[in-house]
C-alpha cells in the first residue's frame, strides 16, 4: 500500500488549514521466472531488484522478492518469484504456475539444451492455467557472451512468433534488457486483466 498525502491551504482570512490524506492500494502483479539451472534467473532478477549484478549464485530453491515498479505512469507492486531450475524441483511448478499471473522462461544464450527445455515448461503453463492465452516472455540471457552462442536470435525469433510472445536478449552483466523485460511482462499482465475491476482509494479530511 502506498501513501500519498496532499496539503489544501485555504485563504489566509478563513485561518484554517485543511490536510487531505489520500490513501490508493497499488494494483499487485505476480511473475515467475523459470528456466533450466545455470541460465541466470537469479542474476537476472537480482540486478532488476537490487541493480547489483551476481556473479557467483547458490543454486536457488526459492526465492521472493517485491518491487514498486512504475510502468506508462502506472505505478504498481511486482511480486517475483525466482525459482529452482534443478530437476529435483521440478514437481514444484505446478503450484508456482498456479499463482503466476506472468512468465519469464529463461534459456542461456550459450546453451542450446536450455532452449530446447523451454517447450515443456510453456506446455506445462498452458496446462495448469488451462489457457492458450497467458502473459509470458521468452528471454535469452548472457547476450555479453556473443561469441559463445549456441542460439541465434532469428530461430529464437520464430519459437517466440509461434507462442506469440515478445523475444528479448539479456545481460545482468551489462544491465542490457533487463528493466525492459519486466515493464512489457508487467504490461502484458495488465492488458490480460483489464476487465477485472480495480480497487479504489480512500480520502481522509483532517
Amino acid at each position: 500500500m502506498s501513501l500519498f498525502g496532499y496539503i489544501l491551504t485555504v485563504p489566509q482570512t478563513q485561518r484554517a488549514h485543511i490536510v487531505v490524506i489520500c490513501t490508493m492500494n497499488l494494483k499487485e502483479y505476480k511473475v515467475v521466472v523459470l528456466g533450466s539451472g545455470g541460465v541466470g534467473k537469479s542474476a537476472l532478477t537480482v540486478k532488476f531488484v537490487t541493480g547489483q549484478f551476481v556473479e557467483k549464485y547458490d543454486p536457488t530453491i526459492e526465492d521472493f522478492y517485491r518491487k514498486e515498479i512504475d510502468v506508462d505512469n502506472n505505478p504498481s507492486i511486482l511480486e517475483i518469484l525466482d525459482t529452482a531450475g534443478t530437476e529435483q524441483f521440478a514437481s514444484m511448478r505446478d503450484l508456482y504456475i498456479k499463482n503466476g499471473q506472468g512468465f519469464l522462461l529463461i534459456y542461456s544464450l550459450l546453451n542450446r539444451q536450455t532452449f530446447t527445455d523451454l517447450k515443456p515448461m510453456r506446455d506445462q503453463i498452458l496446462r495448469v492455467k488451462n489457457s492458450d492465452s497467458v502473459p509470458l516472455i521468452l528471454v535469452g540471457n548472457k547476450s555479453d557472451m556473443f561469441d559463445e552462442r549456441e542460439v541465434s536470435a532469428s530461430e529464437a525469433k520464430v519459437l517466440a512468433e509461434e507462442w506469440g510472445c515478445p523475444h528479448f536478449e539479456t545481460s545482468a552483466k551489462n544491465n542490457s534488457n533487463v528493466d525492459e523485460v519486466f515493464t512489457e511482462i508487467v504490461r502484458r499482465m495488465k492488458t490480460t486483466q483489464k476487465g477485472s475491476s480495480s480497487k479504489g482509494g480512500c480520502c481522509v479530511i483532517l
